[in-house]
Order: structure tokens, then sequence, then C-alpha cells
């Protein structure tokens, strides 16, 4: 199912069509035309969590082999989308199930500014809906800040 890196990115295309072929590549799991979607200096921000920014394709492939690892099903639904020159704004919805059986539920917003036929940066505005991400971190506050988060 892998295709070569940038298979699906070779032809120049509109951002959005860029942006939707990514989505496409991320639903059939396939990892390696995903990263190739991305430019080798991407720069992924993510401004309520700037301990989650990184820069280059190796973030992405740590991250999405993560996410398909532990959400073997995961899928990502663009709710909407708009392109502007060479930026893309668009609503997603990410749903699966992790290994241990709870459902995992991510929805925000991601802007990304695609350069020829790579996302060159995006700024992710993405919060977990559901799963026990957040109970874990919540079990892992101090106890003097853990009565005050609900």
């Amino acid at each position: 199912m892998s295709q070569e890196p940038g298979q699906d990115a070779q032809t120049s295309s509109s951002p959005k069509l860029v942006f939707e072929r990514m989505i496409q590549a991320a639903n059939r799991h396939d990892l390696e035309a995903m990263v190739a979607f991305f430019a080798p200096g991407y720069r992924s921000e993510q401004p309520f969590h700037p301990e989650r920014n990184f820069v280059g394709q190796a973030g992405v492939r740590k991250n999405w082999s993560f996410f398909f690892a532990t959400i073997p099903d995961i899928q990502i639904e663009v709710l909407g989308q708009v392109e502007e020159g060479d930026i893309v704004w668009a609503e997603l919805s990410y749903h699966g199930t992790q290994t241990d059986g709870k459902k995992h539920a991510v929805r925000g917003v991601a802007i990304q500014s695609i350069q020829g036929d790579q996302i060159a940066w995006a700024r992710l505005y993405i919060e977990t809906l559901s799963g026990d991400w957040q109970e874990r971190l919540v079990s892992d506050l101090p106890d003097h800040l853990s009565s005050v988060i609900p």
C-alpha cells in the first residue's frame, strides 16, 4: 500500500487539493505517503501547547507512527475548509479507538501554508474531546492542582 515518498504530491496542485491528498494518505495509514506531503523544514506550531512544537519531517513521522500504533483505526474527517492563496484553513475531527478499547476523539482547526506540493508550516488548535488521555493528564498533576481541574 505504501507509495514512493512524494508520489501523491508530484504534480502541482492547488493548496486545498494537496491538503486533501495528505488527509487521504493519513486515512489510508500510509505513513510514507503522508510524510512526503510535508516539506523537509516543515514547522509545526501549537500555540496552546508550545511544548509540542517541532521542525522537520522526522517529527511528522514520529507523531503519526505513534497515532497509527495506539489508535489503529484513526480517521480524519474534514468538516470544512477554506483556501486563501497558499493557506488552507480546515476544521478537523480525528476519531478512532485506542488499543486499550477506549474511544479517542480530537477536534479543532489547522491552518497550513502549502508551498508547491508540500506543507511548509502548520498552526494547530486541536484538543482532545474524549478518551482517557485527559484523565491521564489530570492524574499526573500535583495534588494542589488536580482539585482545581474538573
